[in-house]
């Protein structure tokens, strides 16, 4: 079986971002070896938990654009507008991780915060969703 090239670059973002959380989870164990309390920041954590989640969540997401009957740059399109907002959140924890800047980034937001939150709550609904109704199309009609 031949997979289609979005269902592919689906599977390699899904990878690279497994092989992201397995570094960061290096990280996480260094911060949790050498701090006093045997923990890393909470955000080293949050990066390493997050980066393995999304990394599964692509897969699913893979499995959506393969057995969808989109045309194929709207599967891609919707695929990749979702593992790019679950990117960005990857690299705003481990920016917070980094910098140790904060427990807790609604505490005190940032300009554009909730703006950004609002992108991401509709990238992310918004291209599952035409996944989601590309396979019912294709494989339930």
């Amino acid at each position: 079986m031949v997979l289609g090239i979005d269902t592919r670059l689906t599977l390699l973002a899904a990878g690279l971002i497994f092989l992201m959380s397995l570094a960061l989870g290096v990280w996480k164990y260094r911060q949790m070896a050498v701090s006093e309390n045997h923990l890393a920041h909470p955000y080293v954590d949050i990066a390493h938990r997050a980066a393995l989640l999304y990394s599964f969540a692509t897969l699913l997401i893979a499995v959506f654009v393969e057995l969808s009957g989109w045309p194929t740059w709207v599967n891609l399109t919707a695929a990749m507008v979702v593992v790019l907002f679950f990117v960005i959140a990857i690299v705003t924890y481990i920016g917070h991780g980094a910098k140790r800047d904060t427990t807790n980034q609604f505490a005190d937001p940032a300009p554009g915060v909730h703006a950004g939150m609002l992108a991401l709550i509709v990238a992310e609904i918004g291209g599952f969703a035409v996944l989601l109704t590309g396979f019912v199309a294709a494989q339930l009609l």
